[in-house]
């Protein structure tokens, strides 16, 4: 019987991706590398929202931007027009129930896979409720705009337009030097949220009038975190601007703190930023004086093991130092790394080393301590809460981010019979018992 078993195991360790394969697709097919799940012990805010889903692509063109890629030290500075591609999320007046699909690359940039989703691909809008707020997404280094489309889809379906960022020479497919991203991707971020304004006052777009742009939030990922910090006020160190690994001849000096194209960057309409896993602290991009400047209320999400953007020398860092932000949060995934929060679970695909590439894609989706699912499932909740309370100004989801232990497996859970709660019940608002294990979220306002 040992024999048996242990023949048994190695065929189904053989079999695994075959396995993992086969149970993501439905009888339809319909379930392939699916980015909508949501788990039994979602907090209460994950689900999906009211809202049918469209989703549309759109290209922008950036003109006149400093050609990072080719500036070379003591010559003029020579300039191109950057393309910017946006996959934008809406609410949708179709009543089309079916799971959209998604074409996309791996992060190998070889290997093209399907993901699911439930939005509809060139849906009408739902103008009759229209204006909606604004979310502009920013990917990693390199990323693409589907690397998020798990929250973009969920935020659309609670009454977002959601544009996603492919930046460029940032992507899977065009990964350049490094400078490019450090210097374009707030502006790459500001220039989305003036064309979108723009677009939803034009007539005969699709977008005509379904977009509120004064009331903008910006959500980044990694060095898409980066940037939003910087959107957010957060000017990088005048040392940063001379690294010679970062960006070319000085061209990241119009992200400078206290420089005034940092001030003309900083834009009324963005109201509330989000910031996973931002990068750069580590590195020497801000100190004190740059994150005074931080002015928005702000959001940070990490893991406490983090070795990409650092934690208490890194994001944490950060958020200790944005002493001016009118709120801040910290929502920290314990022992999580780097992928925390933000990325689609790792397709299927991802699991094995395609032809030609360097390695398998899985580790770039994956946490080696928590399910993606769930952690997509967190980030949902608090982005739902966060956006709740600061673009859409309702007060009553001040509780989910008001807990009354910063940890929140200290939480007393104290429940009736008739499940009221017992004055001494202290868990975290939305989270059922027992499942709020590994995380906490700290939380200051101007001035502490």
């Amino acid at each position: 019987m040992r024999t048996t078993a242990i023949v048994a195991l190695f065929g189904l360790m053989s079999t695994l991706p075959a396995f993992a394969q086969e149970m993501s697709r439905d009888a339809a097919g319909s379930q392939h590398n699916r980015i909508d799940l949501i788990r039994p012990d979602a907090p209460e805010l994950a689900p999906y929202g009211e809202h049918a889903i469209g989703v549309r692509t759109i290209d922008l063109l950036h003109r006149d931007q400093v050609d990072i890629l080719n500036v070379e030290a003591g010559k003029e500075h020579p300039r191109y027009d950057r393309k910017l591609t946006l996959e934008i999320w809406y609410p949708a007046d179709t009543t089309v129930n079916q799971r959209g699909h998604y074409d996309v690359f791996l992060r190998d940039g070889i290997t093209k896979v399907k993901l699911s989703g439930r939005a509809v691909r060139d849906a009408a809008p739902k103008k009759q409720a229209a204006p909606f707020p604004l979310v502009i997404i920013s990917h990693g280094y390199p990323g693409n705009r589907y690397l998020l489309s798990h929250l973009a889809e969920n935020l659309a379906s609670k009454g977002y337009v959601v544009a996603s960022i492919d930046h460029l020479e940032s992507t899977y497919r065009d990964q350049g030097k490094f400078g490019s991203t450090l210097v374009n991707r707030p502006l790459d971020q500001k220039f989305v949220l003036s064309e979108m304004d723009r677009l939803s006052k034009e007539p005969k777009q699709f977008l005509e009038g379904l977009v509120d742009a004064t009331n903008t939030a910006v959500i980044g990922y990694s060095m898409g975190g980066y940037g939003a910090v910087i959107t957010a006020g957060g000017g990088v160190t005048e040392a940063s601007t001379a690294f010679e690994w970062g960006a070319p001849d000085g061209t990241l000096a119009v992200n400078m703190a206290g420089s005034e194209t940092l001030a003309e960057l900083v834009d009324e309409r963005v109201k509330a930023v989000i910031a996973i896993a931002p990068w750069g602290m580590q590195r020497g991009f801000w100190n004190a004086k740059g994150l005074e400047g931080v002015s928005k209320p702000i959001l940070f999400m990490a893991g406490s093991a983090d070795d990409v953007s650092g934690y208490e020398d890194g994001v944490k860092a950060i958020y200790e130092g944005a002493v001016n932000a009118p709120e801040r949060y910290l929502l920290t995934f314990e022992n999580a790394n780097h992928n925390a929060a933000a990325p689609i679970p790792a397709p299927v695909e991802s699991w094995k080393k395609a032809e030609g590439a360097e390695s398998a894609s899985f580790g770039h989706y994956a946490d080696p301590v928590w399910d993606t699912v769930r952690m997509n499932n967190i980030a949902q909740h608090f982005a739902t809460a966060f956006l709740g309370k600061h673009i859409k100004g309702e007060e009553g989801y001040a509780a989910y981010l008001e807990p009354a232990t910063e940890k929140a497996a200290d939480g007393v859970w104290a429940v009736k019979e008739d499940g009221s709660f017992e004055p001494e019940h202290t868990y975290w608002k939305g989270f059922a018992e027992r499942t709020g294990a590994g995380l906490s979220l700290m939380r200051a306002t101007a001035g502490e």
